[in-house]
């Protein structure tokens, strides 16, 4: 019992000091630097800033809870194909209808209808996850990839077809940037992901039931397809707004994931969820701000992110081999 309560006290020292560390990130990002019109730019970032802080939130908490019902560390929403379907998406609307979207649904309404069709198509690929597969992993994965190449390979077939002006349109919409979206899609935005955060907070004991498996989760009194079911969900609406808000980052949540595992010492989802999110703040505001501000290299972060990331997923990968 005293070597129990002295881990979950070094677990929350942890937290709280990466708390610290984030804090002073957003501080940093938000007055480095100020000149001109403040109050301004204090606005502009601010935007920037609840933009990063909603991609953490999404990109951490959907990998975690992806890892966990699978009992795999490896597979993340992002690598099933997840990008591939959001650049078709793009692709044909502004080849079939035109560069602006459709006007008459508006910004909020094209939100809705992008985030509605990532949405059904991962919980089409992830509910065969637990259903007709029966938790056949290496089948899902091969299923993702294959899908994920002919999405490709048919917005690669569109993009050729287009004009230079669309495609100089396509190209600054399907690559990763937080000053994109507009103040009324993050508060939408917002909104959303903080009930979801309230609704998963309230489960994280139950995470920790379903990391066990399905035989022992249901044991010990778990609804096992129930509570799936609704993980399914909740980390479809959060890719889902995540990818639509500022576009594709396959390989961020692998990263924050997996360093959450190493730096938490802990496998409890209480220290795992704020692990994971208080990384993700630090990554995209300390190093937007770093990038940004210090070393002057305007839209490198996705880069660098995607760069980093990617490795990882190999050495993961060969890692697995080998063992």
């Amino acid at each position: 019992m005293l070597v129990s309560q002295k881990r979950h006290c070094l677990c929350q020292k942890r937290v709280f000091l990466l708390f610290i560390i984030a804090l002073i990130c957003v501080i940093c990002f938000m007055v480095f630097g100020l000149k001109g019109n403040i109050s301004y730019i204090l606005i502009h970032r601010t935007w920037i800033m609840l933009t990063m802080i909603l991609v953490a939130f999404s990109a951490a908490t959907s990998t975690l809870l992806f890892q966990t019902i699978t009992n795999n560390r490896i597979l993340t929403p992002s690598i099933m194909g997840f990008e591939s379907l959001f650049v078709l998406i793009q692709t044909v609307v502004i080849f079939f209808i035109d560069s602006q979207g459709i006007p008459y649904i508006g910004i909020v309404g094209k939100f809705i209808v992008e985030s509605l069709l990532l949405i059904l198509f991962s919980l089409f690929l992830y509910r065969g996850l637990f259903t007709k597969l029966k938790q056949n992993l290496h089948l899902v994965l091969l299923i993702g990839i294959i899908l994920g190449t002919l999405f490709r390979s048919f917005s690669n077939l569109l993009q050729r077809l287009m004009t230079p002006s669309e495609f100089a349109v396509l190209q600054s919409r399907i690559f990763a940037t937080f000053t994109r979206a507009e103040p009324i899609l993050i508060i939408f935005s917002l909104v959303i992901t903080t009930i979801i955060g309230l609704f998963l907070w309230r489960m994280r004991f139950k995470f920790d039931v379903l990391a066990l498996g399905r035989d022992n989760a249901i044991n010990l009194g778990i609804d096992y397809q129930k509570n799936i079911t609704i993980i399914l969900l909740l980390v479809s609406v959060l890719v889902s707004i995540s990818t639509a808000l500022v576009g594709p980052f396959t390989f961020l949540g692998l990263l924050i994931a997996n360093l959450a595992y190493s730096i938490s010492g802990s496998s409890q989802h209480r220290f795992l969820l704020p692990t994971a999110f208080l990384l993700g703040v630090i990554f995209l505001v300390g190093g937007q701000m770093l990038l940004e501000r210090v070393l002057n290299m305007v839209g490198a972060l996705s880069i660098v992110i995607e760069f980093i990331g990617g490795s990882l997923f190999i050495f993961l990968l060969l890692k697995k081999v080998r063992m």
